[in-house]
């Protein structure tokens, strides 16, 4: 693989945007979320027992211990945090000095800070996988800020092949847990004729996509198939334009995803572990400049065209092999194209075989199967976790010698010696980062993280750890490996990943209605601002930004309202009519149904939703939505309701201790001043505001750069064409020297006088000044 520098680069500016998208995010929404008055509060979690400062942090690692000794609030300390992980991030996108190792450090705590505390609110996948991301930022980055250079360093590749493992790991699982779930919609491949409308916040180009015919709809699962556990195999190739085509398909799947639904910033994160896939050369061709190599075309022709050779081969094999395992055919009939599951176990096997060599198991298989089944495709994962792990351990194995070669070859000893000690302490960080991240998650967490995490993780979002999708491969781990996850799990170092594992609301979408009355005669809907509700109004658009509220509402809806403890605390809070839980609901407050006096009552049924279908005639309907009533999910309660009191002391949401006071410490009056003046803006908003005014700021500063880069060689330029003209200055007067003895020669033997000979030299050194300052001239005109 070629240089790395300008990928890095780029990465670490994306991941200093995706930090800034998350802390704000999260901040627009902490008072209504973890406040004293929110949903679940933050010092709910955090329990003062008069305990050394080091044991609580180690018991729960988080800043916010240090809250009480800065006279905070653990509110107001949260806000704090986050408006610290706001600026650092903000800083790290504009000055390219501040992505270094340290700020990414600073970074990667403020926000285990706020997991910690988070409860389900921020029990998410992206929420794990920026944590992970996070870390492995630390390694990459630069350590400048106390004194280190921002030069190439010769480990760059090895730390920075950790993000292309925990991009194959993310793709991988999140292929395999489909088939793992046994859930129909997947194995007959009419996942995605229910995905658009029942996933949690559609877009607009949802409802166009689920117009689209039924074989199209099978044509993009199968599709999502080979690019999520096929394609990623080619992430370890060591044939260049296959990591760029691999590339660029799993940047065409989550373009797609982005276009149709609201997934906050996973699928920009995903993209930027993509960047791993790239290099100098890929980027230089994007800004359309020249890529300098030290080896000029030292490649023979037959070299090369072997490798187009074996590159096509492997795209048909792909396209083929498609075709035939999935039994792709064209039905004149239906106008349309048919395909099953029938085989596709045969193509993925075959596909393995291929990067594996081992085409001799794959010929046993393919005689001996006649169908795929789940017991099958056991089968097949037991077949290949463990190449897949040699397939790493290779890769990175190969990454680590050529940077051992890199080191070796530096010149001076000091030098040579100092980047040997860096590398070797990078490549263990790398060795032990790739043996952890092999370890069962799930297998190895505890009975409390277990139980946090189980209402988000039964459902679509489902973490499968790399060795844990096949028992027996997770079994044969060495134990060494698992004590150290034991010693790293807690910091969200490692994790596990599986997305969409089974489709919901194959039924139709379900969705939770709040419903308020002030004399329980007359009800109202609360409409919020993003998840589905009213019928006519459209789906929103609101990548990066995370409503989380909402997203925990299409998470209630797939069970009874006992799955999800805070939902009695979201009708407790909204009786009480505390305007922090509201803006939750709707930023803009007037919107909000009951902002002039709160519902004397509350009540809460659960519909079935559907996309409307285009009219006969091709025209749009008038609503988005159509809805059936289902069920009630939340009996009508009010306060002093015994039903709704005995479900709050049942999980502890009442808080039977006096309010406190609010802390008047200069900070503290600082932090509540930054949320008055961002109190009211939709976060989406504020979100977009700042990352448009920092890539423009950043764009800016390129053009800057490259127009002082552009002025630096026409400078050189002119000096160079300066030393020409002095050198041909001293030519033509060394000729002139040579042409005026033949002169005085010629007088002598004429005996012409000597005063005349020097009128001539005169005259001539005129000229000879005058032709210089014309070819000055010349010189700087063009």
């Amino acid at each position: 693989m070629g240089e790395v520098v300008l990928p890095r680069r780029m990465f670490l500016w994306c991941m200093a945007v995706i930090y800034l998208t998350a802390f704000v995010s999260l901040y627009v929404q902490i008072p209504g979320l973890y406040g004293n008055e929110g949903l679940l509060p933050a010092r709910w979690q955090l329990r003062y027992s008069g305990k050394p400062l080091v044991e609580q942090l180690l018991s729960s690692p988080t800043l916010l211990w240090l809250g009480p000794r800065l006279g905070l609030d653990t509110h107001t300390a949260m806000e704090l945090l986050c408006l610290i992980g706001a600026a650092l991030s903000l800083a790290a996108t504009l000055v390219e000095a501040f992505r270094d190792s340290v700020v990414f450090f600073c970074l990667w705590v403020l926000y285990l800070s706020m997991y910690e505390v988070g409860q389900v609110f921020l029990y998410f996948q992206w929420d794990n996988l920026l944590l992970e991301t996070g870390f492995l930022c630390i390694l990459v980055a630069p350590l400048t800020l106390i004194g280190g250079s921002r030069g190439v360093r010769e480990h760059d590749r090895v730390t920075f092949w950790l993000t292309r493992w925990l991009l194959f790991r993310l793709m991988f699982a999140s292929g395999v847990v489909k088939l793992t779930s046994r859930c129909p919609t997947w194995w007959g491949l009419t996942a995605l004729t229910y995905h658009y409308e029942t996933q949690c916040i559609p877009t607009p180009l949802a409802w166009f996509a689920h117009q689209l015919p039924v074989c199209w709809q099978k044509l993009s699962v199968v599709g999502a198939f080979v690019i999520e556990i096929a394609v990623p195999f080619l992430f370890f190739s060591p044939l260049r334009r296959l990591r760029l085509g691999a590339f660029y398909l799993q940047v065409l799947l989550q373009v797609f995803i982005i276009l149709s639904g609201n997934y906050n910033f996973f699928n920009l994160l995903t993209v930027t572990l993509c960047l791993s896939l790239l290099d100098d050369r890929h980027v230089y061709f994007w800004l359309r400049k020249a890529y300098k190599t030290d080896n000029g075309n030292d490649d023979s022709k037959l070299w090369s065209w072997l490798c187009y050779l074996l590159e096509l081969v492997v795209w048909a094999l792909l396209i083929v092999g498609t075709i035939i395992c999935f039994d792709l055919q064209l039905d004149t009939a239906k106008k349309g194209i048919s395909s099953r599951t029938g085989e596709c176990f045969f193509f993925f096997f075959f596909l393995c075989a291929c990067n594996q060599f081992c085409f001799s198991f794959f010929m046993f298989l393919k005689m001996s199967l006649a169908a795929f089944t789940y017991h099958q495709f056991n089968l097949f994962l037991k077949t290949v976790t463990i190449p897949c792990i040699w397939i790493g351990v290779l890769s990175l194995t190969w990454e680590m010698v050529t940077s051992l070669f890199r080191c070796a070859c530096v010149s001076g000893f000091f030098k040579r010696f100092w980047g040997t000690v860096q590398w070797t302490v990078f490549a263990g960080a790398a060795a032990s980062m790739f043996a952890v991240s092999l370890v069962s998650s799930v297998g190895n967490m505890g009975t409390d993280k277990a139980h946090k995490r189980s209402a988000v993780n039964r459902l679509i979002l489902f973490q499968v750890p790399f060795t844990f999708i096949e028992y027996d491969s997770n079994s044969r781990l060495w134990p060494g490996v698992r004590q150290a996850y034991e010693m790293v799990d807690r910091y969200q170092v490692v994790n596990s990943y599986g997305l969409f594992r089974r489709m919901t609301g194959v039924g139709g979408r379900p969705e939770v209605v709040i419903e308020g009355s002030s004399d329980g005669v007359t009800w109202t809907e609360i409409e919020f601002m993003y998840k589905p509700g009213n019928l006519s109004a459209p789906p929103p658009v609101l990548t990066p930004h995370q409503p989380r509220l909402d997203w925990q509402m299409w998470f209630a809806a797939l069970g009874p309202n006992t799955q999800s403890p805070w939902f009695t605390s979201l009708m407790y809070r909204l009786l009480q009519g505390k305007r922090d839980v509201v803006e939750l609901i709707q930023s803009d407050v007037s919107q909000y149904p009951f902002h002039q006096q709160p519902p004397a009552y509350l009540r809460a049924h659960r519909y079935r939703y559907w996309f409307t279908e285009s009219k006969a005639d091709g025209s749009f309907p008038e609503r988005w939505w159509r809805r059936v009533y289902d069920e009630e999910f939340y009996p009508i309660v009010h306060l002093g309701n015994s039903f709704l009191e005995g479900m709050l002391n049942q999980y502890g949401l009442k808080d039977k201790s006096p309010p406190r006071r609010l802390s008047n410490t200069t900070v503290a009056q600082a932090v509540r001043w930054v949320r008055s003046q961002v109190r009211g803006v939709p976060a989406h908003t504020l979100i977009w505001t700042l990352i448009a005014c920092s890539a423009t700021f950043c764009l800016l500063q390129g053009l800057r750069h490259k127009s002082k880069d552009a002025e630096k060689p026409s400078d050189a330029h002119k000096a160079t064409a300066t030393d020409r003209t002095e050198n041909a200055a001293d030519g033509s007067s060394s000729d002139h020297h040579e042409k005026s003895d033949e002169q005085q020669a010629d007088e002598e033997a004429d005996k012409e006088a000597d005063s005349e000979d020097e009128v001539e030299e005169e005259g001539e050194e005129e000229n000879e000044v005058d032709e210089e300052d014309e070819d000055e001239e010349r010189i700087e005109k063009r």
